[in-house]
């Protein structure tokens, strides 16, 4: 239980996100060591007080309160988290589930969409969530109205569904899907991410993308405009190395340009669960379609040496790094792998001045191995 408190007291801290937890763990070995060396580490990025820490009370509360809604906390280095989510380099280190965790770990494919969908776009949702279930594959989406719902609904005719939310598993959103939450929890799983008592923000929802594109084999994507939610799933999918499938629409309707660039861009044309289940890996492929701008940055090798990005780093470089790197980040997220090349040092030295940047609050690391400059330095 100690090792649990201590744990999230880490994940819980003001300004460790999924890539800084893992670096710390990598660097220091153990969650005590990483949390003494918060203070100096925030110091070395220019902060003057240390990142909050929450205490051993506020952590017990938490997992107090989750385990009275009948949830309970799965963690990446620990037994039980999903393997296939395991393997995103910014994978959540923590999750809390209600539900059957099992789940987590079957065989799924991801079904998302349009919330303002029509009305054959959610039809179709059902018809194939309920056929891919029926074929005992688990139907993971977003619990969004239009696509997310019907999909959600289609698999529990024939099977389970996993519901992947942007804020606390304690605040149903949208408010209109709450019994549709309660029930999935009842026969399949939902999960967050976030502590108890988050409300579901827009900074939120690219975090839940990148959990549905970790937890499934491949994502069917059913009208989907350019720039949606949607789209930047499918991105995360085949970042991952994930299968794509897209449903055709008419190219009359808005809703539909985005899954059927999907389609001109190599996406399994998709009319029927026979579709999918003919393309559908048995473990992700790690290869992504890498054929269009919009998949321009799959399979960033970045991310994937763990054992540079953990190794010892000259004082010299990471000093080098402090002057150089910040300036290199701006509003607009950008590859870490990009500043690696732009600054000519090495992804260890890179790893070590993102640590330092991201607790004392100036960077934030987001989902596909990407960081932005915070609002506020």
């Amino acid at each position: 239980m100690d090792d649990i408190i201590e744990r999230l007291r880490l994940i819980r801290t003001e300004g460790v996100g999924p890539l800084t937890y893992r670096r710390l763990i990598g660097r220091f070995g153990t969650v005590q060591r990483a949390i003494e060396a918060l203070p100096e580490l925030a110091r070395a990025g220019g902060r003057a007080a240390a990142p909050a820490l929450p205490g051993c009370r506020t952590i017990e509360a938490e997992i107090g309160a989750l385990k009275k809604l009948g949830g309970k906390f799965v963690f990446v280095d620990m037994p039980g988290y999903p393997e296939f989510l395991a393997e995103l380099p910014d994978a959540p280190p923590a999750l809390a589930v209600l539900g059957d965790v099992s789940l987590l770990s079957a065989r799924a494919v991801g079904i998302v969409g349009a919330r303002n969908a029509s009305a054959n776009g959610m039809r179709m949702a059902e018809q194939l969530a309920a056929e891919l279930a029926a074929e005992g594959l688990v139907v993971v989406s977003g619990l969004a109205r239009g696509i997310d719902a019907a999909a959600h609904r289609g698999a529990m005719k024939a099977g389970r569904t996993v519901a992947v939310i942007a804020g606390g598993l304690d605040i149903p959103y949208p408010p209109d899907n709450e019994k549709l939450q309660a029930l999935i929890a009842e026969t399949g799983a939902v999960v967050a991410e976030a502590p108890l008592g988050t409300a579901p923000m827009s900074r939120h929802f690219p975090k839940r993308n990148r959990n549905i594109a970790g937890l499934v084999l491949g994502l069917v994507v059913i009208e989907a405009a350019p720039r949606s939610g949607s789209l930047l799933t499918a991105r995360l999918a085949n970042e991952a190395g994930r299968e794509l499938f897209a449903v055709p629409g008419s190219p009359l309707d808005p809703r539909c340009r985005g899954s059927n660039d999907l389609l001109r861009q190599g996406a399994n044309l998709t009319e029927t669960a026979a579709d999918v289940l003919a393309n559908l890996p048995d473990h992700p492929s790690r290869q992504g379609l890498g054929r269009d701008p919009l998949f321009r940055h799959a399979n960033s090798g970045f991310a994937e040496k763990p054992e540079q990005v953990f190794a010892p780093v000259p004082d010299a470089e990471v000093a080098e790094g402090r002057k150089t790197i910040l300036p290199l980040i701006g509003a607009d997220p950008v590859m870490v792998d990009e500043i690696a090349r732009h600054c000519q040092l090495s992804t260890a030295a890179v790893s070590a001045v993102l640590l330092e940047l991201e607790l004392a609050g100036k960077v934030e690391t987001l989902p596909g191995n990407r960081v932005a400059r915070t609002a506020s330095p």
